[in-house]
């Protein structure tokens, strides 16, 4: 199942961008990022049998192993994409929301989009570290 993060923002040469990669090069799992600017662009293709994620401050708050075990349920049902989608500073409105599958939060404060592209690609690794019985909680 591909991994794919849509993130509104241009992450340039920057710490968060050095963290978002040496996370999705651990990623076992095919990955993508597609950035979009802050406003306008063209939102990659709805293909069949997708997944919508949506970062968003009003979303569940999933403990990793959860995370994990919901992205190995999407996988072993045969879904061929999971899309995350991270906002601009104003994040979505209640259409878009209402068009995903899980809204996910980092917690009820704001984050910065670039960190949490950074905090999400870590997640993903540590989810797929998880579904392969990797000891995730240690970074040897």
């Amino acid at each position: 199942m591909l991994l794919h993060i849509v993130a509104r923002g241009r992450i340039g040469r920057s710490p968060e961008a050095d963290l978002v990669e040496r996370y999705l090069k651990r990623v076992t799992w095919p990955t993508r990022v597609t950035e979009l600017p802050d406003t306008g662009g063209k939102m990659p293709d709805l293909a069949p049998n997708i997944r919508i994620v949506m970062l968003d401050e009003t979303g569940e708050m999933l403990p990793s192993k959860a995370f994990a075990e919901k992205l190995g349920r999407w996988r072993d049902d045969g879904v061929r994409e999971t899309r995350f989608m991270i906002g601009a500073a104003d994040g979505f409105d209640d259409a878009d929301r209402q068009g995903a599958d899980l809204l996910l939060s980092f917690g009820r404060a704001t984050w910065p989009h670039m960190l949490a592209r950074a905090m999400l690609a870590e997640q993903l690794w540590r989810a797929a570290s998880i579904l392969s019985n990797h000891p995730y909680h240690r970074e040897g």
